[in-house]
């Protein structure tokens, strides 16, 4: 399904800055629902810190098709694995679509924005774009006051766009140090175990799975047209 909203821009780009490391390519990629990623993880619980009328960052109004200065219903939220923060999100949509296409955003209240957007067929996605964020931006602003770590000079976020009859919603996901530690700490003893990485992707739409999901699709189909090899 075509989208006609395009996320990316002179700093948020598809394809992850060569300087990140592994996992972070990896999440800042990863199709289909953040919070079943996280599940991977443990319990994910969502916290609603922010829902009103404002204006969109200045990054922002080009990928919603908006004039700037036009006001936008937010919502923001912090995802948590643990009872540790590991995710502040902070999605947007214009001011009228939130109370006509996309008003069920605004019934939310802790139930996650994945409700709506993976079980509904006429929602399609853009291409994830990523970047790093720092003091400049308001999302690290918006993202350090749910993390201690005084050492993050440099936060990693990703967005999309999602598009329903038209009318755009604008996801921006700020991964923070606790999550990056976790699977840090996670990649070791596995390395240590020996033992195949857990993954669930859920259920997500084709046109929202990750480029790692669909070149494992890809070569999984070539073996099975060579045969076994023994």
């Amino acid at each position: 399904m075509s989208i006609r909203f395009d996320a990316a821009d002179a700093h948020w780009r598809v394809a992850p800055l060569p300087g990140f490391s592994p996992d972070q390519k990896d999440w800042l990629t990863r199709g289909g629902s953040l919070t079943a990623h996280l599940r991977t993880l443990g319990a994910v619980a969502v916290r609603v810190t922010r829902e009103a009328v404002d204006l969109p960052f200045d990054d922002e109004c080009a990928a919603l098709g908006r004039a700037p200065r036009t006001p936008v219903w937010v919502r923001e939220v912090v995802l948590s694995v643990g009872g540790t923060p590991y995710v502040a999100a902070h999605s947007i949509v214009p001011l009228a679509a939130s109370t006509g296409v996309w008003q069920a955003m605004r019934r939310l209240r802790t139930r996650p924005l994945a409700e709506l957007l993976y079980s509904d067929s006429s929602v399609s996605r853009s291409s994830l774009v990523s970047r790093r964020v720092t003091a400049r931006h308001p999302l690290y602003r918006l993202a350090l006051r749910e993390t201690d770590d005084a050492r993050a000079h440099a936060l990693f976020a990703r967005r999309s766009v999602f598009e329903r009859y038209g009318e755009p919603l604008m996801v921006t996901e700020v991964m923070l140090p606790a999550l990056w530690a976790h699977l840090a700490t996670r990649g070791e003893a596995r390395a240590h175990a020996q033992q195949p990485v857990p993954r669930d992707h859920g259920q997500p739409l084709d046109h929202t799975a990750s480029r790692a999901d669909v070149n494992a699709r890809r070569d999984a189909k070539g073996a099975g047209k060579h045969g076994d090899v023994r």
